[in-house]
């Protein structure tokens, strides 16, 4: 393929970028000596690092393609699920992150989701880091596989590259980082990430409408080009609006985030990292919905330009970026969008190897392995769960790519509804913990895989799966709690001291 001097511009951007990651994951490689460094930082995190690392872990590439390409395509009443992730955020972070920061240290150093579940309730029998470590590695190599075609597919339509190719390239600039550095370098990269990420989703809808003519010109275009996509409500009832905001009810329950507030550096951090995270994130999905809803009156007035668009309403804000800025700017902020990848990728990737190494290797194989060996065997559960994931995304029209679009609602029915019992709720369980996570996994999967039109119930095809999950996961946690014997005088204790740390210093 013959390179315009636009074409070597976006890739000395992409080259600098990635050599950039890769020194940080050799910074983050001096800086690990343990385990504890491997897989939560050693607890080191500032308030900037662990709200800009949550932020970018969350957003995939979603959030500069998914999003808005739908804005582009449907108008404003998409931003729905926006609404719904900014408030479920902000309630993540003000009723689970210090809680949990504080609990995870109390309850032996906990460094998982599964070492938290496990010793939080004294399971001796380790059902819970079983079934926790299991549903983990389920959901998240599938994850993982969904971030190495979204890589691949940028690869191959920047670069001309074939697909089979790109899918090694954008996997492997993932895999470097997150093997040599861990948990360190994956935030450290992330904070850059989230840096480009903003920076891009703020430029481009200005860009746009200095190049309309204004705010007001550009939303009287919209208004003529695509009747009723200023409407919020569009075409929507209650319930489907009430879908879409129901994504919000998956932070509580996504591990890629919660080990975030796991690893900050103190209590104390919280409150000014949830400042920062939440302005963050408004201003991020602001700038999403507004790269897709203004694409539509840049495209709808300039039919001169071949509108790729149309075919793939996904890559309007890639369009936007090579067609309106200088090419070094263009190649700048198409990074973000292999920073968007990248980030969510690394933390994925890192939170399977965490879970294989702490949950079940040491646990089950090693109790007594050092420091030195589980670091090395983190690095090894890295490129496993990477070949695996490549080897999924090797056929991109899989089947079993079909399965990340429930994922997060997966994720959010089985352990959000736990986590919050478990932060907010002394007399929970260990059976109530286990009937929970398996209640709102289960739930999910049914939900997902019925045709309730055919049973007679075709309102029920557009609900959400995680509402009816979530729903019943917390009963099946309050049945389960209420029947099983109390917790122990110790269990107690442990939740007391946490609530008045919160209380005291939160």
């Amino acid at each position: 393929m013959t390179m315009t001097p636009a074409d070597t511009a976006t890739t000395i951007m992409f080259a600098i970028y990635l050599v950039a990651m890769l020194l940080i994951g050799w910074l983050g490689y001096r800086a690990t000596s343990n385990l504890s460094d491997y897989i939560l930082g050693g607890r080191s995190l500032g308030s900037f690092v662990t709200a800009l690392s949550a932020g970018a872990s969350d957003m995939s590439g979603w959030l500069l393609m998914g999003l808005p390409g739908a804005v582009y395509a449907s108008g404003l009443s998409e931003s729905w699920i926006a609404i719904g992730l900014c408030i479920g955020a902000w309630l993540n972070w003000y009723f689970v992150a210090g809680r949990l920061r504080v609990y995870t240290e109390k309850v032996g150093n906990a460094l998982t989701m599964p070492d938290y579940f496990t010793n939080r309730f004294e399971d001796h029998s380790n059902l819970l880091r079983i079934f926790t470590a299991v549903v983990i590695l389920v959901f998240f190599t599938l994850y993982c596989a969904s971030g190495v075609v979204a890589g691949a597919r940028l690869f191959e339509s920047m670069f001309g590259m074939p697909y089979s190719v790109a899918l090694w390239v954008g996997a492997l600039c993932t895999i470097a980082y997150v093997f040599i550095g861990g948990f360190l370098a994956v935030s450290w990269t992330d904070t850059i990430q989230a840096s480009l990420m903003i920076g891009a989703l703020i430029l481009a809808p200005l860009m746009v409408i200095y190049n309309q003519g204004g705010v007001t010109e550009s939303i009287q275009l919209v208004e003529q080009i695509k009747p009723g996509a200023t409407s919020l409500m569009g075409d929507l009832d209650t319930l489907a609006i009430l879908s879409l905001a129901a994504w919000g009810l998956g932070y509580f329950g996504q591990p890629h985030i919660l080990v975030r507030f796991m690893a900050a550096e103190s209590l104390h951090t919280i409150p000014n990292a949830r400042r920062i995270g939440m302005i963050w994130m408004f201003l991020c999905l602001f700038g999403s919905v507004g790269v897709g809803f203004f694409g539509i009156a840049y495209f709808g007035s300039h039919p001169e330009i071949p509108n790729t668009v149309a075919a793939n309403n996904e890559t309007v804000f890639v369009e936007i970026s090579r067609l309106l800025f200088n090419p070094w700017i263009a190649g700048l902020l198409l990074a973000a969008i292999l920073a968007a990848v990248m980030s969510t990728l690394s933390c994925q990737l890192l939170v399977c190897s965490s879970a294989l190494t702490q949950d079940l290797y040491k646990t089950f194989l090693r109790r007594g392995a050092s420091d030195h060996e589980l670091v090395w065997v983190g690095r090894a559960m890295v490129l496993l769960v990477s070949v695996v994931a490549i080897w999924l995304a090797s056929d991109p029209n899989s089947e079993v790519l079909g399965l990340v679009s429930y994922a997060w609602a997966g994720f959010g029915a089985a352990f959000g509804p736990v986590v919050l019992l478990s932060l907010m709720w002394p007399r929970m369980t260990r059976n109530g913990a286990l009937a929970g996570m398996i209640v709102g996994a289960l739930t999910v999967i049914i939900w997902k895989k019925t045709s309730w039109a055919a049973l007679g119930m075709p309102v029920l095809d557009t609900v959400y799966e995680i509402i009816p999950g979530f729903l019943l996961s917390t009963l099946a946690v309050v049945i389960f709690s209420l029947i099983s014997p109390p917790p122990s005088a110790s269990i107690r204790q442990t939740f007391d001291e946490v609530e008045t740390d919160v209380r005291e210093h939160g």
